[in-house]
């Protein structure tokens, strides 16, 4: 954005957001960190209140996942990672707690402090933290990894701690982090969340490389029995440092979690059935509505649930590539968008059980659907509210509805005004840009034939309005690697929920983002009031005035007609067999398999 309209919007975000608040910089070292607010958990909890810490310990966990790997490295982009690495090897300076927006307690730091103004962090080390080989976590291997992961990390890793300045050690286990001027006001947070690597048994240049070497981290699992590509086992480590910790309590408590790797969705709910995995989430109404009456329903050994979710909804859609010619014009993406039958769609495929995504942060207080911008808001805005369509600032938008009949003639023949405004005109059949004879034609770049089968009806329509649709399905590895380089025109995406959006944002949807291989902004979003959004939302220091940035920042991002959004759950839906049981509490994202027990082991 230009240089003076970004120190308006800083200034403004700092008078807003600073109104009343100490400018002390002195800290306390405290046992938990929050984004906004205090810390629910008292220093002396012992643990969180959605697990049942009493659970008892044993028994084999099996789950199915869809894809494939090579890698056990999660830190780079190179390669096909298998799943879950990250979550039961490495360990993070501070566990994020799922029960709070956005609130974090010590894990191998032992104690956290930062100043009001955040400008600094420091984080003392648990003495009793171990690496799997019996190695103390040091401050040495917390610098070593900052370092690793600002220069040789994912795109998100470079970003993030690169806003590092300045690191220094007090005394033996104490890591002090300053950050440049103008830092925003999450990045303590963001570097509790980093992965701690050991430094004696990582080398800078096995870093960069994939491998299948069995890593060594903190975690409460060792790599197990390895088939590349086709599965995985976790072994719990019996001498796992944090057991006892409170932030572990209760948790993990499979001797081994074995994951099996498929091709496809139908090969999952078949080896579901037959006991092969235990677990199965669906999110096809369909496929939740018919597909669960094998036998083991009916005998009751496997049981259908809901949970309910206390998360945004997030944003699953089909993901317009804008540096593509094709898409670089917003009115033929707003055309595209008229053209997709939602309502069609959930009454023919998926049972009406869907809703339709009317924001990137439905089911919570950060939507701006059915809200008219507020003064605050707008002050924010600033001049870029002019360019938001009046519907979206009063809260009154929603996404172009039919009657669910198949027709959708209001909304093809809005979508035809505006590919005619946009120079295009139909042919011979074919959708024609009149200035050049080119026809409008784009691939639509998938990787399961259930996308297929939500594709039929709007890749039918759009052919019918003369526009040259191919769908191409490709296997796992070369849909990670083309989405990765950005080589496609249109594809499904999902961008997760959170009820705290904070640097994520800018590797999502911030300028810097577009250009970097591997980054979620797949859809090549370059705006000025985007930036200044995400910006004004990391400046808030209180959730009221927090929100009022988020909501601003939707309105940004709905503007701008960068994908059809597709629909949502209203709940979580999950069958599994009737040996494995789980709290009475979730949290906020529903199910965590890591709080669940086999009841046929004794404690």
């Amino acid at each position: 954005m230009p240089a003076l309209l970004r120190l308006t919007v800083l200034a403004l975000a700092a008078l807003i957001f600073t109104s009343g608040a100490s400018t002390r910089v002195d800290a306390e070292p405290k046992h938990g960190l929050a984004m906004h607010g205090e810390l629910k958990q008292s220093a002396d909890f012992t643990h969180y209140d959605y697990v049942n810490p009493n659970a008892p310990k044993g028994g084999t966990l099996k789950l199915g996942v869809r894809g494939t790997f090579d890698s056990l490295n999660p830190f780079i982009v190179k390669g096909a990672v298998a799943p879950s690495v990250r979550t039961y090897v490495y360990e993070s300076l501070l566990s994020r707690a799922g029960d709070e927006s956005f609130t974090m307690y010590g894990l191998l730091a032992e104690k956290v402090e930062t100043p009001d103004d955040r400008s600094w962090v420091a984080f003392t080390l648990n003495p009793k933290a171990r690496f799997s080989d019996g190695k103390p976590v040091t401050a040495e291997d917390v610098i070593y990894s900052h370092r690793l992961l600002r220069e040789k990390g994912r795109p998100n890793h470079r970003t993030f701690y690169s806003k590092v300045e300045k690191v220094e050690v007090s005394g033996d286990r104490t890591v002090k982090f300053t950050f440049k001027p103008g830092t925003d006001r999450e990045m303590p947070l963001i570097m509790g969340y980093m992965p701690v690597l050991p430094k004696h048994a990582l080398s800078e240049d096995a870093f960069q490389k994939t491998t299948l070497a069995a890593p060594i981290g903190s975690g409460p699992y060792r790599i197990g029995e390895i088939k590349p590509g086709r599965s995985i086992e976790y072994v719990r480590n019996p001498d796992y440092w944090g057991k006892d910790l409170p932030v572990r309590k209760g948790q993990f408590n499979f001797d081994t979690v074995r994951i099996e790797l498929f091709r496809d969705v139908n090969s999952m709910r078949e080896a579901f059935s037959k006991g092969v995995s235990d677990v199965r989430g669906e999110g096809d109404p369909a496929q939740w509505a018919t597909s669960f009456d094998f036998p083991a329903v009916a005998s009751g050994k496997v049981i259908k649930r809901t949970f309910p979710l206390k998360v945004s909804s997030g944003m699953s859609a089909l993901a317009f590539n804008t540096r593509r010619d094709v898409f670089k014009d917003k009115r033929v993406r707003s055309a595209l968008i008229n053209i997709f039958d939602f309502e069609w769609l959930n009454q023919t495929l998926y049972h009406g059980l869907y809703e339709r995504t009317q924001s990137f942060f439905d089911r919570s207080a950060l939507s701006s659907h059915g809200q008219p911008a507020s003064e605050l808001e707008k002050q924010l805005l600033g001049e870029h509210a002019k360019a938001i369509p009046l519907a979206i600032m009063d809260g009154t938008h929603t996404f172009p509805k039919s009657d669910g009949r198949g027709r959708n003639r209001k909304n093809i023949r809005a979508a035809l005004k505006l590919l005619k405004s946009a120079g295009y005109a139909l042919k011979d059949g074919k959708m024609i840009k009149t200035k050049t004879g080119e026809a409008l034609a784009f691939e639509i770049l998938i990787v399961s034939q259930p996308q297929q089968k939500m594709l039929n009806g709007f890749t039918n329509t759009l052919r019918q309005v003369g526009i040259d649709v191919t769908v191409r399905q490709v296997d796992s590895s070369e849909y990670t690697r083309r989405r990765q380089n950005f080589d496609f025109d249109m594809t499904p995406f999902r961008w997760g929920g959170t009820n705290s959006p904070g640097n994520e944002q800018t590797y999502r949807w911030g300028s810097k983002a577009a250009d970097a291989p591997g980054s979620f902004n797949v859809v090549g979003v370059k705006s000025p009031a985007v930036d200044a959004m995400i910006e004004a939302l990391l400046a808030a220091r209180d959730r009221q005035t927090f929100e009022a940035a988020v909501r601003a920042y939707d309105r940004t991002l709905l503007s701008g007609d960068y994908m059809i959004p597709l629909y949502h759950l209203p709940e979580q839906w999950v069958a599994h067999w009737s040996h494995l049981a789980f709290p009475n509490k979730t949290s906020f994202g529903g199910y965590q398999l890591d709080t669940w027990w086999d009841t046929r082991v004794a404690n």
